[in-house]
């Protein structure tokens, strides 16, 4: 594949994404908070720090993943650069391949710190890039975690994919001990199992993006792109957000897990937190806000945001990210059903140092019924609620 035609596909990535729009109805709404009537402290008493075995970050809300590589996108992350560095949010940037395999295109990338010298930002590569290219993205941007992303439904659906996938897991391994920051392996929108963490921890990695089915849909995108659009059928593929955070409740004592993937309110933001998720990342509401309605406005709906997730977290009586952990929270019973599968096999890896996280939903709360509500649908997910 030609440069030019690289430069193509990445701005025909960012416009398809564009247009596509949030689900209506999505797994958050499955999941409710048990309202209790009278909160103990003040909404200045919430603090929205986390923390993770690595660094801080001020806010637990992050700009995720996306583009790069061509001359709209570098505008694109300038301006998501600016909106950081002022809300002091984190940022991660798309994949840097392009920059990798073409200098002229690293500005598209190294502009983000330019823009924003002091912020945290994550360099990006796949799971295929040789361990030397994976040293230098993280160079290319200093940056202070790498994301490696793991899109194999989107690489098979792509017309000009990657076919072939036998040594990813080496590979991951490979580049987990050849670069000396955090290795956060990302989703792009399929989820991920126990078992997928399990392997994960075996090989050494201790960060996770779920980015769950809900949000930014790749198989949509190259299906889009494909000359017959005959592969629409997987548009529903893999486990959601809120389905990769139950599975990964046997493991937030050894990962660090962050959530991304359909968020389109502070209150999924907050579920996710409740969840066991550190963080949570967001990228097309980001990308229209930016694009649609400027940086100036974008800044706003930052600061609107995460206003608004210390209101909730006021309602819901929790001063922090961890206390949120440890609220009642009610689930239908599709969702149930994924609290019930099989453990995986508990990774030979010792808990991953700073993570100081009380254990998460499936390790501490059992599912019960209760009693006022319809047992037919809804089940609540508590330490402190009696059996039926």
């Amino acid at each position: 594949m030609s440069d030019f035609q690289r430069e193509q596909r990445k701005n025909e990535h960012v416009e398809i994404a564009m247009a596509q729009h949030d689900a209506t109805l999505s797994d958050f709404d499955k999941v409710r908070f048990v309202h209790h009537s009278i909160p103990n402290i003040d909404v200045d008493d919430v603090d929205l720090t986390t923390k993770t075995s690595d660094f801080n970050l001020k806010y637990p809300v992050y700009i995720n993943a996306m583009t790069g590589g061509s001359e709209w996108t570098k505008q694109i992350n300038e301006k998501l650069a600016i909106v950081a560095r002022e809300t002091g949010l984190a940022m991660a940037v798309g994949s840097t391949h392009a920059a990798l395999r073409n200098p002229k295109m690293a500005e598209s990338f190294t502009i983000v710190r330019e823009t924003n010298p002091d912020g945290v930002i994550f360099s990006n590569v796949g799971a295929d890039v040789p361990v030397d290219k994976a040293v230098k993205a993280v160079e290319l941007l200093d940056a202070q975690a790498l994301q490696i992303h793991v899109n194999s439904p989107q690489e098979l659906v792509m017309p000009e994919g990657n076919r072939e996938f036998a040594n990813w897991m080496e590979n991951i391994e490979a580049i987990v001990n050849a670069v000396d920051v955090p290795v956060i392996v990302k989703e792009v929108g399929f989820g991920m199992s126990k078992e997928t963490y399990k392997s994960l921890l075996n090989v050494g990695v201790t960060y996770v993006d779920v980015s769950g089915r809900g949000g930014t849909n790749f198989v949509d995108i190259e299906n889009e792109r494909r000359s017959n659009k005959d592969m629409d059928y997987l548009s529903n593929w893999g486990q959601s957000t809120v389905e990769s955070l139950l599975e990964s409740s046997d493991f937030q004592d050894k990962l660090n897990v962050f959530a991304s993937g359909g968020l389109r309110t502070p209150l999924d933001a907050v579920k996710c937190l409740a969840l066991g998720a550190k963080a949570v990342g967001m990228s097309r509401p980001f990308l229209n806000q930016v694009e649609q309605a400027g940086i100036t406005q974008t800044i706003e709906y930052v600061e609107s945001f995460l206003d608004h997730m210390k209101k909730i977290m006021t309602m819901l009586d929790a001063k922090d990210i961890n206390e949120l952990t440890h609220k009642d929270m009610i689930f239908n019973t599709e969702l149930l059903s994924w609290t019930d599968r099989s453990p995986a096999p508990e990774p030979d890896r010792s808990p991953t140092q700073g993570a100081d996280r009380s254990p998460a939903p499936g390790g501490h709360r059992s599912a019960v019924h209760d009693a006022g509500r319809s047992a037919a649908s809804e089940v609540v997910y508590s330490e402190s609620r009696a059996t039926c």
